[in-house]
């Protein structure tokens, strides 16, 4: 397993210059607003996430845990930043975006966040925090990203490689203030099932007001969709479920070398 390591603040890549196509993915419907879905619940729970960790700060006796925490904040508010850019790039091309992240935020965070105790919303954190971390993996290490636009391409790359990279710190935060196993799956349960419901929700939002022009088109990238996962389906899903071992950590996870390549982008 590698130390613990602070992670590094970057500033989000520059835009291409060329604009955002609507089709971003591969010119595919489906596997766009997947990934527009996706960066509907970026921001917002990348605040939950800073203000979850932030919880616990006065309980973190280690000086080198602490250093870690502001720098995994600072990354996370980068990230949010950069996400709600593409809300603006979202609306100009005639996209409704507002009410359903008014929906969201108002269930997510004014709703379900305050009848969660706090250990619980670390725990939730530190669950989706190996996600993300698995969606990394899988954006550096298998061709998701191939044929996606260059503007959206960087910042997935670049959110991907700092996912990996601080993996670890909230996780290491849920073991300072309750190492319970029991506490660690009741944040899985709870932060996997929000999330799923959220990102179907934002999927189908932008689906529906965006019909495909072409059915033969729209069945083909359907199809690519379902292949990819077919392929790839099953190592995410082993490495996402890795995260219920009772001797669990995310440092143990071998994908240090993929941050570099991130970064290049």
């Amino acid at each position: 397993m590698r130390a613990a390591e602070v992670p590094v603040v970057r500033r989000p890549p520059a835009p291409a210059a060329d604009p955002l196509p609507r089709w971003w993915s591969r010119n595919n419907r489906l596997g766009t607003h997947l990934g527009n879905g996706m960066n509907f619940v970026f921001p917002a729970g990348e605040r939950f996430f800073i203000r979850s960790v932030r919880f616990y700060a006065d309980r973190i006796e280690d000086p080198a845990l602490r250093a870690r925490v502001a720098a995994f904040a600072a990354q996370e508010a980068w990230h949010q930043k950069a996400h709600l850019d593409l809300f603006a790039a979202l609306e100009g091309q005639g996209f409704e975006v507002r009410s359903f992240l008014d929906w969201y935020e108002r269930w997510a965070y004014a709703r379900i966040e305050p009848r969660c105790p706090p250990v619980l919303r670390l725990s939730a954190t530190a669950a989706l925090e190996h996600l993300t971390a698995t969606f990394a993996e899988m954006a550096l290490d298998t061709p998701i990203l191939d044929g996606v636009h260059p503007t959206m391409a960087a910042v997935l790359k670049w959110h991907a490689a700092e996912e990996i990279e601080h993996r670890d710190v909230a996780f290491d935060v849920l073991l300072t203030v309750d190492p319970r196993y029991r506490v660690r799956l009741a944040g899985f349960a709870i932060g996997v099932g929000t999330l799923g419901v959220f990102w179907a929700a934002g999927t189908h939002h932008l689906l529906r007001q965006d019909p495909a022009a072409d059915a033969a088109a729209d069945q083909a990238g359907q199809a690519e969709v379902a292949a990819y996962w077919k392929e790839h389906g099953p190592r995410f899903a082993r490495t996402a479920l890795r995260y219920l071992k009772p001797g669990f950590h995310p440092r143990a996870a071998a994908i240090d070398h993929l941050i570099p390549r991130g970064l290049a982008a």
